[in-house]
């Protein structure tokens, strides 16, 4: 109780050692006003477990600046509810670092808007593993220059519902490397419609062992300079 009488000022006043030794029960009983007073230093230097221990709101309620200076040890700590609990500008704002530190729970709990307002250096950071995790209607909301920015690592460790969710633009943006790095069940999995929307360069790309996958469908969904190129 007397924590969250504390100012504003009070808070602000408050010393990068004395934040670190607020207690969890402490930490949550702060309003959303007095932990949005708290300078990015001392955020940074809360434990792993009373930034854990932060209410949705307390966490929605977290400035920008704020979460530039959580350090990676307390975004790995977030609480899936946490995560999904920050705004689009918040998850924007974290550290590509911090990105790759979230749980695959926290990666399963992002929100559609959450996954499409990663900067194209934070779907980069993002593991394999994580990237697995992804459900499908977030997977599908990437935008075009998240696709682009996707490694060959991360398009290789796509799932086969997960490529199959993709649409016929976001299939088309794929680079050709990471085409190329496609398992042959993901290949065979595409769409009729995904297939006849591969670029020339993309066909190029493809292995003898991804062709052989094709399904009959497949093929005869081939447009005829896409079979051209074929070698």
């Amino acid at each position: 109780a007397d924590v969250a009488a504390l100012t504003t000022a009070q808070v602000v006043a408050l010393t990068t050692a004395q934040m670190a030794v607020l207690t969890t029960a402490q930490v949550a009983a702060l309003t959303t006003t007095q932990v949005a007073a708290i300078e990015t230093a001392d955020i940074a230097a809360l434990t792993v477990a009373s930034v854990a221990a932060l209410t949705t709101a307390q966490t929605a309620a977290l400035t920008t600046a704020q979460v530039v200076a959580l350090t990676t040890a307390q975004v790995a700590g977030l609480k899936p509810a946490q995560v999904a609990a920050l705004t689009t500008t918040q998850v924007a704002a974290l550290q590509a670092a911090d990105v790759a530190a979230l749980t695959t729970a926290s990666v399963v709990a992002l929100t559609t808007a959450q996954v499409a307002a990663l900067t194209t250096a934070q779907v980069a950071a993002l593991t394999p593993a994580q990237v697995a995790a992804l459900e499908t209607a977030d997977v599908a909301a990437l935008t075009t220059a998240q696709v682009v920015a996707l490694t060959t690592a991360q398009v290789a460790a796509l799932k086969t519902t997960q490529l199959a969710a993709l649409t016929t633009t976001q299939v088309a943006a794929i680079e050709t490397a990471d085409i190329a790095a496609l398992p042959v069940t993901s290949i065979a999995a595409l769409t009729t419609a995904q297939a006849a929307a591969l670029t020339t360069a993309q066909v190029v790309a493809l292995t003898t062992a991804q062709m052989a996958a094709l399904k009959p469908a497949q093929v005869a969904a081939l447009t005829t300079t896409q079979v051209a190129a074929l070698q």
